[in-house]
């Protein structure tokens, strides 16, 4: 599986922004998601995932109530979207799949995720 994400760019704060990950193959379907950001000098951390079904979805505390995950398995691509964003949401954000759990586990922690994207910058001006 091959990932693709796009759509970050320069925010202002208090403004929004939607990240999508596109992935290649045609098992999208099975694969759980997940979105991971990493700033500079900090470790990589969950932002979210969801699971293949897509009836489940985990947040991590720092986004819970701003940050959304959808998936699409027709289009073979997962979104965040981000609202109410703040300067400490500046990072690069990966997407992640993990072919794993049941139809309603969400991976949460990186060695659980099996493919990686290149990341997305997101710039969250004060």
């Amino acid at each position: 599986v091959q990932l693709q994400a796009c759509g970050g760019g320069l925010v202002q704060a208090g403004g929004s922004l939607r990240l999508s990950c596109a992935a290649s193959g045609r098992t999208f379907s099975s694969y759980a998601m997940g979105w991971f950001r990493q700033a500079p000098g900090k470790e990589r951390e969950f932002v979210g995932g969801i699971s293949w079904s897509g009836e489940s979805t985990y947040y991590g505390d720092s986004v819970k109530g701003r940050f959304t995950i959808s998936r699409d398995n027709a289009k073979n691509t997962v979104y965040l979207q981000m609202n109410s964003l703040k300067p400490e949401d500046t990072a690069v954000y990966y997407c992640a799949a993990a072919i794993r759990g049941s139809s309603s586990y969400v991976p949460r922690r990186k060695y659980e995720y099996d493919y990686w994207g290149q990341g997305t910058l997101v710039t969250v001006s004060s």
